[in-house]
């Protein structure tokens, strides 16, 4: 009989917002494989619980190596707890490579459902979140980050990202430079905290904010692209997915009938368009 892997939320601020559940499987697991057995530690001593079995350290550096040792745990029946520093396991955070491995191996996995900042995000934000898609931690390297970000500049579905509160400003100048300044976005900064903070806004008046210096655990919610017919794409518009194009790779001939393909307009209209923005020094 194989053992089962359970996946526990765990508070992103406010531990008592700690699912009742969650006290009861950290005193009855076998083995408890915490992000960081110190945050682990604090968070025993606020819920008043002693792991009952053993507790391991699971985390990105060792993620890789301890998979195996923690499946043939599984394997031998032991229930596995597993827990990070904040939020559900696998969302941006440890988990995946074991939890695919006990799949692989048909070990029972379940959750504990908990606070998760993805989803307090959006709800806080005030922004469409019918559909929404989540993106993690864009790459730290500029032209990297640029990158990714394009791939998602025509993307409908409100997006929602993390980021270091160091690298803010930079993310949403680069968010207002590929999905436009106006772009309605939510900075949403310490939830569940003391010191909790949604910031709502265009994009462009967020950078200018984030340039001044932030602090804390943050979560950013972008509006996904809006849904333009031919009538309502203007000249910069226009420009604007040429470039996006170009930038991709395309010739500026074939850019330019893609996208009057899409608008429904004349080339020679996104043409026009082009090169008065050339002349512009747009």
């Amino acid at each position: 009989m194989t053992g089962t892997l359970v996946l526990a939320g765990t508070p992103i601020g406010d531990v008592k917002d700690a699912p009742p559940r969650l006290a009861e499987e950290l005193a009855g697991a076998d083995v408890v494989a915490a992000e960081d057995t110190r945050r682990l530690k604090r968070l025993t001593q606020a819920l008043g619980v002693q792991p009952g079995g053993r507790v391991v350290s699971y985390f990105e550096g060792n993620e890789s190596a301890r998979t195996p040792e923690l499946v043939e745990a599984l394997l031998a029946g032991s229930r596995v707890l597993l827990v990070t520093d904040a939020g559900m396991p696998s969302v941006s955070d440890p988990g995946y490579r074991l939890v695919a491995a006990a799949v692989e191996k048909d070990i029972r996995v379940t959750a504990v459902p908990g606070p998760s900042a993805v989803l307090t995000a959006l709800a806080l934000s005030g922004l469409p979140v019918d559909r929404f898609c989540f993106e993690g931690f864009l790459p730290r390297k500029a032209g990297e980050r640029l990158g990714r970000l394009r791939e998602v500049a025509e993307e409908r579905r409100t997006l929602v990202y993390f980021e270091a509160p160091h690298r803010l400003d930079d993310t949403l100048a680069a968010m207002a430079e590929v999905f436009g300044a106006e772009r309605r976005a939510a900075v949403c900064r310490e939830l569940t905290k003391t010191y909790e903070e949604v910031r709502r806004g265009g994009l462009g008046e967020l950078a200018a904010w984030a340039a001044e210096g932030v602090r804390g655990e943050i979560t950013v919610v972008v509006e996904g692209a809006p849904e333009k017919g031919a009538g309502d794409l203007d000249a910069a518009e226009l420009v604007r997915r040429v470039r996006f194009r170009e930038e991709a790779g395309e010739r500026r001939k074939e850019a330019i009938a893609a996208v009057a393909l899409e608008a429904g307009l004349p080339k020679r209209e996104v043409f026009d368009a082009v090169v008065a923005a050339k002349n512009a020094g747009a």
